[in-house]
């Protein structure tokens, strides 16, 4: 979301916001050098709320919450995302006192906009209410462009949010870079929608998992924790997905199940409360042993029963589910290259130096050295063709499966 500030040296309304490489900030508008701070205070803490609502129709679209049906949450969320055209009259003629009395919107997005024009109406000066209602569409339109799939300008900001549904336009954009580059790059994180990158990276991941299978004669559902038995992953969470894409759910479902999941966690809910009684039941004698050994006067440390609500983290689950699933990737690479046969004679094992030199001629330290630097060359040469072999072999497998993202 955009943060409001006031910036008490130069009597300024500020805006800043996040743009997954660091935050930007812009002038709106001047203020009244006389006006009292608590005024000027309210209105910045009034349209950061606005944004905070604004950001949430996106983040939690009516179209995720199922049904649409009166007094339903997707009801309630559709009935949120209609105000947008209301916030601009909100702002420019709110609600004021009457008689003691004040009328207050049920929606979180309005009413925002009600303060805020309530603190416009305490301060009374034209041209700051004019900066303050174009400042209002600015960042509606930004939440309208992503929606679309547009993350440029301030809608750029949406790359740090995760997202209870993926628009096809990023998921299709997220795949184009994972076909550049099946082991992710910079820009997923920087110019895609998480949820959206994570998606597209579910079916690389997939893809990744069979090729490796294929060369590992392994389960594609248990590669990554065969991987991890070779370089330490965070295998949990990647294994989770290739489990459920094999009993059938689509990348999308997954993807966007899990971060409704953990979104809903966030928000103090308890979504499943049926996969939480199993987990209990699951782990019944490991909670005895874990209340055993502590006394009502010890601290206790509430990691040491492994019991999660969410796999991932709530305060950031998709760029989090992201990670995993690029890391997960890379594992099917390690264990990939396990049983990777690239052809030696194009790595240069040969005793020949490349620059025609004859090691023998050397001395004994120079050999040495000769040689280390030639084990490292060969390694790093034999990495980069591994890497390219594997790649190779995921996009065509990605290729052949292209329906299960679409």
């Amino acid at each position: 979301m955009t943060r409001y500030s006031v910036d008490p040296n130069r009597h300024e309304l500020i805006a800043t916001w996040g743009t997954g490489e660091g935050d930007l900030a812009t002038r709106i508008t001047a203020l009244p050098a006389d006006a009292p701070s608590a005024t000027l205070l309210r209105l910045a803490g009034a349209l950061t709320r606005l944004s905070e609502a604004a950001w949430r129709t996106y983040t939690h679209p009516a179209s995720a919450a199922g049904s649409l049906e009166p007094d339903t949450e997707g009801w309630r969320r559709e009935q949120e995302r209609d105000t947008f055209s209301d916030v601009a009259e909100a702002v420019a003629a709110p609600n004021l006192p009457h008689g003691g009395l004040l009328t207050v919107s049920y929606s979180p997005l309005l009413e925002s906009a009600h303060q805020a024009g309530r603190a416009l109406h305490a301060l009374d000066e034209t041209e700051l209410t004019k900066a303050v209602l174009a400042e209002t569409i600015t960042e509606l339109t930004a939440v309208e462009s992503a929606e679309l799939g547009n993350l440029t300008g301030r809608a750029q900001q949406a790359v740090l949010l995760s997202r209870e549904d993926a628009s096809p336009v990023q998921v299709a954009a997220a795949d184009h870079l994972l076909e550049q580059n099946p082991f992710g790059s910079l820009a997923l994180f920087s110019d895609i929608d998480p949820t959206a990158a994570a998606v597209a990276a579910a079916h690389w991941l997939a893809a990744a998992a069979e090729v490796a299978a294929d060369a590992s004669g392994h389960d594609a559902t248990a590669v990554l924790l065969e991987a991890d038995n070779i370089e330490d992953l965070p295998h949990q969470t990647p294994t989770l997905v290739l489990e459920l894409l094999d009993a059938g759910h689509t990348p999308h479902d997954a993807v966007t199940g899990l971060v409704r999941h953990a979104l809903h966690i966030a928000d103090g809910l308890l979504p499943d409360p049926a996969g939480l009684r199993e987990q209990l039941e699951d782990l019944d004698g490991a909670l005895d042993d874990y209340t055993e050994d502590y006394t009502d006067d010890e601290e206790t440390d509430p990691e040491d029963t492994g019991l999660r609500l969410t796999p991932l983290d709530p305060r950031r689950p998709a760029r989090d589910l992201l990670e995993d699933l690029l890391a997960g990737i890379h594992g099917c690479w390690v264990l990939h290259t396990e049983y990777d046969d690239l052809d030696e004679e194009h790595l240069g094992t040969d005793d020949a130096d490349p620059d025609g030199a004859d090691p023998d001629d050397a001395g004994p330290d120079d050999a040495d050295l000769h040689d280390a630097d030639l084990d490292d060359e060969r390694a790093a040469q034999h990495r980069h063709q591994s890497r390219e072999n594997f790649a190779r072999l995921v996009r065509e497998t990605a290729a052949r499966h292209r329906d299960r993202l679409l």
